[in-house]
């Protein structure tokens, strides 16, 4: 009998235990209460209100268990991290959560998998991505209590960007993370090359003259770069290089990039080959710089002088879901505790949740609290996202085509110009400025859907980044046509100097 009643006693004292540590964090969280300086047993947590009362499940009254499908651009380590401290929060218990099933798939796929397959939640990718996600209708608003009142944490914009896409006053995806873009140097291969890389500040730099003849110094080439079909961040910082100098400037640029480089097949391919010195200098997204930098002390991340732009990364509900709540749930969890994630030094990403600096793992990343600053306050250029989306499928298939697949042929032209100006001098300087101008200007090719002579103008880039969307079947085509005019360019220019 004795031992009953002890028995009994502990169950009572762990259940006000457990009443009181609730309470707490309801009290702690509450959107009417000032932010105070949260403690370990204290973590950002979706704000509940009056209306808006947390429910709370108990293990045996869970009648189903959810495994939710994430469809994702994250790479694996972020998905771990992910999945151990989810799992082990009170709101995957709430809401029956037992598992995630993570699915990572390039952006082309993504929305007929979402037509055809259950899917619950889209994140990681880019604004660009989540946009063209929403224009094919395939995103579900975001309306339940405990999301909204996590989406009330987020800031509406970011040195200029939006972190939220509203439309008709209905949120359908929410920036989870911030991001900006430049690139990242070595240097001490810089060093080993006798190259100041102070230098570099803008990305005409990546496409200057200086870094061709590096590459005839050393017989690779110093930069890299990823394909834009392989990689959205590459992809939004081409489009920022098209918009910074003007399309045919800019055209100009990425051409003479990718005479510079080496090209990736992703992004993170590009970050490891700075931090292993076999490239200079590599375009990054600023968290892959933040990493570079952490791994390797001789890297350090360059913000292009007014021209770079911050990204809100997004995360979103999708119309496939079966399990709407617990999906919002999820989100809602990202959104606030899980911006704990960004502070692992093995993911180094900016919160776009500034509570999690109040945290006692937040004030342990000065350096990344630091990076929020500086990102925050940015001198960012003005960038058209809206502009970006018309022409960005056309745009990424063209750069595939005229600077990707024929890069050998690039190559050959710029460095046996180079030579013959700079090292032969058996041309002068208006026949080095001639030649160059021929090798960077849009070529002219047969248009295979009109059968006229045209050039790729962001006129049309944007007609034919529609037909794209209403024929695919059409793109190798145009692709044959564009790489072939391209080609011949080069070969030409080739031929000029005796090749």
């Amino acid at each position: 009998m004795a031992t009953t009643k002890s028995k009994l006693f502990a169950i009572i004292v762990i259940g006000a235990l457990l009443v009181s540590s609730i309470a707490a964090i309801v009290v702690f969280f509450s959107p009417s209460q000032p932010t105070p300086i949260q403690t370990q047993t204290s973590p950002i947590s979706p704000a509940p209100t009056a209306t808006t009362p947390i429910r709370t499940v108990a293990v045996g009254e869970c009648k189903e268990w959810i495994t939710l499908t994430i469809l994702t651009r994250h790479p694996t380590e972020i998905l771990e991290k992910t999945r151990q401290l989810f799992l082990e929060s009170d709101i995957a218990k709430k809401y029956c959560i037992k598992d995630l099933n993570f699915v990572q798939l390039p952006p082309g796929w993504w929305t007929n998998y979402i037509r055809n397959h259950t899917v619950d939640v889209a994140w990681g990718g880019g604004p660009t991505l989540f946009d063209s996600l929403f224009k094919a209708g395939v995103l579900r608003p975001l309306e339940g209590k405990l999301v909204v009142n996590a989406i009330e944490q987020i800031p509406d914009e970011i040195a200029g960007a939006q972190m939220k896409r509203v439309v008709d006053g209905k949120v359908y995806w929410v920036a989870a993370a911030i991001a900006s873009f430049g690139f990242t140097v070595n240097k001490d291969v810089a060093g080993r090359l006798g190259y100041d890389w102070h230098k570099l500040e803008t990305w005409k730099d990546l496409a200057s003259d200086d870094l061709g003849l590096l590459m005839l110094k050393a017989g690779v080439p110093v930069l890299g770069v990823a394909d834009p079909t392989m990689s959205t961040s590459n992809t939004r910082m081409y489009e920022i290089i098209l918009q910074a100098y003007g399309w045919e400037e800019g055209w100009r640029t990425l051409i003479l990039m990718g005479a510079n480089a080496k090209i990736y097949s992703g992004s993170s391919d590009v970050r490891d080959a700075v931090i292993n010195g076999e490239a200079m200098v590599g375009i990054t997204i600023d968290f892959y710089g933040y990493t570079a930098q952490r791994l390797n002390p001789a890297c350090i991340y360059i913000l292009p002088k007014g021209e770079t732009i911050v990204n809100g990364d997004p995360i979103a509900v999708t119309i496939s879901t079966k399990h709407p709540e617990a999906a919002e749930a999820f989100v809602a969890w990202v959104l606030t505790e899980g911006q704990k994630i960004w502070l692992d030094p093995n993911i180094n990403r900016l919160p776009v949740n500034p509570k999690v600096f109040e945290t006692p793992e937040g004030r342990k990343r000065q350096d990344l609290y630091e990076a929020y600053l500086r990102t925050i306050n940015a001198k960012a250029m003005q960038f058209n996202d809206t502009l970006a989306l018309m022409y960005e499928d056309a745009m990424r298939l063209y750069f595939k085509a005229t600077i990707v697949d024929v890069n050998d042929v690039l190559k050959n032209a710029w460095t046996a110009l180079l030579k013959a100006y700079y090292i032969d001098r058996r041309i002068d300087e208006k026949t080095f400025e001639e030649l160059k101008d021929k090798l960077t200007s849009l070529p002219t090719f047969t248009d295979p859907i009109t059968g006229k002579p045209s050039k790729f103008t962001v006129q049309y880039a944007v007609k034919v980044n529609q037909i794209l969307l209403e024929q695919p079947g059409v793109a190798d085509k145009l692709m044959d046509a564009w790489r072939e005019a391209a080609r011949k360019q080069y070969l030409e220019v080739l031929k000029s100097l005796g090749g």
